[in-house]
């Protein structure tokens, strides 16, 4: 089944105000018809990016309210999206908080909201998704990582290992689910201009959300496992894993 063509038409978006998320779906809107459940935490906003969506001709949208910390509530609303589209084929998995930049977080409650979102959050809704496409025998998650999942750096630690920890996740229940079906594509943005990074310095090849999307894209159709945005990032971090640690403490960014 194709996530990108025409039987990929049932998009769940969990994180449903994520601009990158968006984003990707109105990329895939350019192929063929789509029928989206966004889902998330801030009525007003999803009302809004519903509203966008069904402006530029999306098919369907519909929104359902869920925070991510609500872990005991994910099993129940995911199986109620699906049940609006009758099944899905597709679901966006695009939950994350930046939070305070820096080693040691001198908000030690923000930095814990931070693990408890990008980790605990986000890891129990990727194990819910998993398990509702393996249950209807197939279908496709995106996970939206980080290229600081590669290697977290002292500049943000806390923010880097809550994304390796779901990295690492996605990828491992990719590999115990292809056989049922179920096909998990991590990508790895870098800095990507949003309202969450807004006021930040922008990195070296700092992306927007619709270059993300389009790589998206790209990925699925040629069926990659884990795409990188830009794709030169892919060497770059390749060369920092690689970095002993004293020379890897002297980076700057």
């Amino acid at each position: 089944m194709s996530a990108t063509g025409a039987a990929g038409r049932r998009v769940v978006v969990l994180g449903g105000s994520s601009e990158i998320a968006l984003a990707i779906v109105r990329e895939l809107a350019r192929s063929a018809p789509r029928e989206v459940v966004l889902v998330g935490r801030d009525l007003a906003r999803l009302a809004a990016a519903a509203d966008s969506l069904a402006r530029e001709g999306v098919a369907a949208v519909s929104t359902l309210e869920l925070d991510a910390e609500d872990t005991e509530r994910h099993e129940v609303a995911i199986a109620t999206a699906f049940e609006r589209l009758g099944g899905a084929d597709l679901v966006l998995l695009a939950v994350g908080k930046l939070g305070e930049r820096g080693g040691l977080p001198a908000d030690l409650h923000d930095a814990v909201e931070v693990l408890r979102v990008n980790v605990v959050g986000a890891g129990s809704l990727l194990l819910c998704a998993a398990r509702a496409l393996r249950d209807q025998r197939g279908g496709t998650i995106v996970v939206l990582s980080s290229v600081a999942a590669e290697r977290a750096r002292a500049r943000n630690a806390v923010y880097g290992a809550a994304k390796a920890g779901l990295d690492a996740l996605a990828q491992a229940l990719g590999d115990a689910l292809h056989r049922d079906g179920v096909r998990i594509m991590v990508v790895r943005p870098g800095f990507v201009r949003t309202r969450m990074t807004a006021g930040l310095a922008a990195a070296p090849l700092a992306v927007d959300a619709a270059e993300v999307a389009r790589r998206v894209v790209r990925g699925l159709e040629r069926g990659a496992d884990i795409v990188w945005a830009p794709a030169a990032l892919r060497w770059v971090m390749a060369l920092l894993r690689a970095l002993p640690r004293p020379l890897f403490r002297r980076l700057p960014v």
